[in-house]
This record gives structure tokens, C-alpha cells and sequence, in this order.
């Protein structure tokens, strides 16, 4: 059985992030405008401290001006509407994220529906979720794992998914439902399928195109895939290693990943896969926010 070829989503990212710094460069000798992201923070959550230097260092590389709040734990929500009010209201910020998740005390629905739909680069604000949920890709900002997602299946699979048979695994307003709306407007015919769906191995191997994204480790085996079908792992989940030392840990994605090579057509590893083009898209969307507020054209799509 031949093995899957493995889509390198660091590579690609990198061939992403190549051509929003040229074209951030153009927009400065244009116009004398950075694309600007500001990037904030609440409390001291180890994997949210790592992605949001992740977040900054890649701004900064694409020669954005960048901006991160980093504020405490305790900091009471109203102190924290206070500050994206003044971010929305920064024309030199063009993007505001705020890191999810917030403190308990904080109502992160609240949060995000304050922040400026033209400056949601999450794509997690009602007005964004509408736009792509109608099919207006092109006027809304999209959620950048479903987003990067994309580029990797077409830098895979080529620019025409038209007709092709597409399983997401999970209904998260994150991934799995804008997800299910980008294949919907790319023509694929579409299933969202989750952790309750029945007879869920035989629903994904009927897919061309296998998204995961439910949150659970290895859950997708080797066997449900449809041989030369191309799946694309959102999960990051972290269990047990024993074998690299007491209480050690490794990431593994939603799909068991040394199963399903030797099935798959190709398919993204974890790490190393969709992860890296999170904070690439993230960029784009930054870049794409700039310009619609600066009222410029839209330029060539990523995806």
C-alpha cells in the first residue's frame, strides 16, 4: 500500500506569509500605511502566551505595525470593553484578536461582537459569520483555520474542488460550520458529521475530503478513510507519552495519523500542518482589513 503524501503546512505558510509581506511592502510605499494588528491578551495561559508571541513575531515579520495588550487575569470585563472601544477607534489598528479563552468572569460573546466587524480578523463577529454563511466570501473576513485549511486542500488538490464529495468532522462556530460554508462555495457537496453522528466511519469514507476538527484524540482510524482521499487534521490534542519520560506529553491530531497514511492520498501532520497557516491566514486577514478601510481595491485572492 503506498504511502500519503504529506502536505508540509509549514511550507506553505511560509510561501503565504512571503507574499503578504510584499504586498504589506507595496501598500507602505503607497500609501505610508503598515497594516496594524493589535493582539490582546488576558491572564497566563501557557498556550495562549505562546501563540499570541507566535501572532506578534509574524506581524512583525510581515511588516505590519503590531500591538499586544497583555493584561491580568482580574481584569474585570468592563476594563477590557473599554480597551477595544479605543482599539476600534485607532485608525492605525486595522485588526484586533483578542486571545480566546477568556477568564470565566469575562462573557467572550459580549467581547467579540464589540469589536468592529471590518476589524474582526478572527471572522468570529455575527456580521462575518453571516456574510460567509450567504456566500459573500469576498466582503467578509474569514475564520483563519477554515481559511487556511482551504489553501492547503488547494495547493493540494489544485484550484477546482467543484463536485467533490467533503466531510467535516465537528460544528464548531470556529471551524467545522464556516469550514462546511468555504466547500458548500467551492461546489464540493458537503456533510458535517460530529461525535454523535451514526455510523460515523462509514459516513467519512465516502469522502474525497476529510476535514477534522471534533477535538478528540485519533478518534478518525486509518480504515474509515477512502483510499487517495485528502484529509486535513484541525485537531491539536496533547495525551500521554511514557515512553519519552514520566508525565511526558505529545500532540497528536484528531486522526490516527499512522493509519491513515498508508490510505489517504495526502494529508496534513500534526504538528506542522493547518497550525502554522492559522497565524499565515490571520495575516492575510489583517492585510485584507487594511485595505478596506484605507477604501483600496481588493487584491488577488489567497484562496
Amino acid at each position: 500500500m503506498s504511502q500519503a503524501r504529506i502536505i508540509d503546512g509549514k511550507a506553505i505558510a511560509a510561501s503565504v506569509r512571503d507574499e503578504i509581506s510584499s504586498r504589506s511592502a507595496a501598500l507602505f510605499e503607497a500609501s505610508g500605511v503598515r497594516p496594524g494588528l493589535a493582539v490582546v491578551l488576558v491572564g497566563e495561559d501557557p498556550a495562549s502566551q505562546v501563540y499570541v508571541r507566535n501572532k506578534d513575531a509574524t506581524a512583525a515579520a510581515c511588516g505590519f505595525h503590531s500591538v499586544k495588550h497583555t493584561l491580568d487575569a482580574d481584569t474585570s470585563e468592563a476594563d477590557l470593553l473599554d480597551l477595544i472601544g479605543h482599539l476600534n477607534e485607532d485608525a492605525a489598528i486595522h485588526g484586533i484578536l483578542v486571545q480566546l479563552p477568556l477568564p470565566g468572569h469575562i462573557d467572550e460573546s459580549k467581547v467579540l461582537r464589540l469589536i468592529k466587524p471590518e476589524k474582526d480578523v478572527d471572522g468570529f463577529h455575527p456580521v462575518n459569520v453571516g456574510l460567509l454563511t450567504a456566500g459573500e466570501r469576498d466582503t467578509a473576513l474569514v475564520p483563519c483555520t477554515p481559511a487556511g485549511s482551504l489553501v492547503l486542500l488547494k495547493r493540494t488538490l489544485g484550484d477546482t474542488l467543484s463536485g467533490m464529495n467533503a466531510v467535516v468532522i465537528g460544528r464548531s462556530n470556529i471551524v467545522g460550520k464556516p469550514m462546511a460554508s468555504l466547500l458548500l462555495q467551492e461546489s464540493c457537496t458537503v456533510t458535517i458529521a460530529h461525535s454523535r453522528t451514526k455510523d460515523l466511519p462509514n459516513v467519512v469514507r465516502a469522502a474525497d475530503i476529510v476535514v477534522a476538527a471534533v477535538g478528540r484524540p485519533e478518534i478518525v482510524r486509518g480504515d474509515w478513510i477512502k483510499p487517495g482521499a485528502t484529509v486535513i487534521d484541525v485537531g491539536i490534542n496533547r495525551i500521554p507519552a511514557p515512553e519519552r519520560g514520566e508525565g511526558k506529553n505529545r500532540l497528536v491530531g484528531d486522526v490516527a495519523f499512522d493509519e491513515a497514511v498508508g490510505h489517504a492520498g495526502a494529508i496534513t501532520p500534526v504538528p506542522g500542518g493547518v497550525g502554522p497557516m492559522t497565524i499565515a491566514m490571520l495575516m492575510a486577514n489583517t492585510l485584507t482589513a487594511a485595505r478596506r478601510q484605507l477604501g483600496l481595491a481588493e487584491e488577488a485572492a489567497l484562496f
